[in-house]
């Protein structure tokens, strides 16, 4: 009698067919001399993916060289040479010439090209990438209003990194900072029409001195929150990284000084969505943008904080003398 599972099928026991041992050519790998992609000879070939490597090689290095109109030339001339689907070198490209123009004092191509790359983003790391584009081409023609703009819908799209609200709430403290000389805050290096839109009287109420100082406190306790959670994984560099940024938040609050009933209420608003298996889940890189759905920041927080009647209580002009 069988045991069940007990038997073996004959072909376990059967010999092994002979195999063919089929001798491959030997590879030559292909030597390059260094900066190979400068000589002129380089471009000697009728390959197209051969030509945008070149192009776009020495673009790359003409950026690191610091020569902007050099990489620009050699960037726009890659461009050229790409292949209709390769949208990652495309995208690398194009995002390449606007950080150049930039450099160069071009804002409106610079902007333009940043426009180009809005318009082909699929997903939460192509969006990320174009916010952090315009924050520094922002941040270089010194609009301020637009930067703060670009810093909260990268807060809003990555609501648990706290970079970017350290970033944000640093923009905020500078804009003080800078009203203490320059007088109100205002979106510097930004042109302003004589008919104002609703949506740029709404950007010049949030540039006042008081929402001003109450974003740059809620952005700090944010980032302390964030970075309190964060830290207790991490270890060497990244925990000293995270340190530092802990005691420069804290210094900051400081110099804001706000009442301890307003650290109450907007600790309250920042902390309700710091649930760990949120955070672990929502808002993944690479996430398709039709799957996220993006509530602005004012709708999100702003709303809320404005909502708990800090400002009135414990607004800007109360601790104007705590800088001096």
């Amino acid at each position: 009698m069988e045991i069940l599972g007990s038997t073996f099928d004959d072909s376990v026991f059967s010999e092994a067919k002979d195999r063919v041992c089929v001798s491959l050519s030997s590879y030559n790998a292909k030597l390059c001399e260094p900066e190979w992609f400068c000589e002129s000879a380089a471009l000697d070939t009728d390959d197209s993916l051969e030509k945008q490597k070149i192009y776009k090689f020495r673009g790359d290095l003409a950026v690191r060289r610091g020569k902007y109109q050099k990489a620009l030339e050699a960037y726009s001339s890659c461009l050229q040479w790409i292949a209709d689907n390769n949208l990652t070198i495309r995208r690398d490209v194009l995002e390449g010439m606007a950080r150049c123009c930039t450099h160069l004092g071009q804002r409106e191509r610079s902007l333009e090209l940043a426009d180009l790359l809005s318009k082909e983003a699929s997903n939460t790391c192509h969006l990320t990438s174009l916010l952090l584009l315009k924050v520094n081409i922002f941040q270089h023609f010194g609009a301020a209003g637009s930067k703060m703009s670009s810093l909260q819908q990268l807060c809003n799209l990555l609501p648990f990194n706290p970079w970017h609200w350290f970033g944000l709430g640093q923009t905020c403290l500078q804009l003080l900072e800078d009203n203490r000389t320059t007088g109100p805050c205002s979106s510097e290096g930004e042109e302003q029409d004589d008919g104002e839109t609703e949506a740029q009287q709404e950007e010049a109420a949030e540039l006042s001195e008081d929402r001003v100082w109450l974003k740059a406190c809620t952005c700090f306790i944010r980032t302390r929150l964030l970075l309190r959670i964060l830290r207790q994984q991490q270890s060497s560099f990244v925990l000293r990284r995270s340190e530092s940024a802990l005691q420069t938040t804290e210094e900051a609050l400081q110099r804001l000084h706000p009442q301890e009933t307003t650290l109450q209420a907007v600790t309250g608003v920042m902390s309700e969505d710091l649930i760990p298996e949120k955070m672990r889940e929502d808002y993944q890189d690479g996430e398709s943008l039709a799957s996220v759905c993006l509530q602005s920041f004012r709708e999100r927080w702003w709303k809320k904080i404005l909502l708990t009647g800090v400002l009135e209580t414990d607004g800007w002009r109360n601790h104007t003398d705590t800088n001096s």
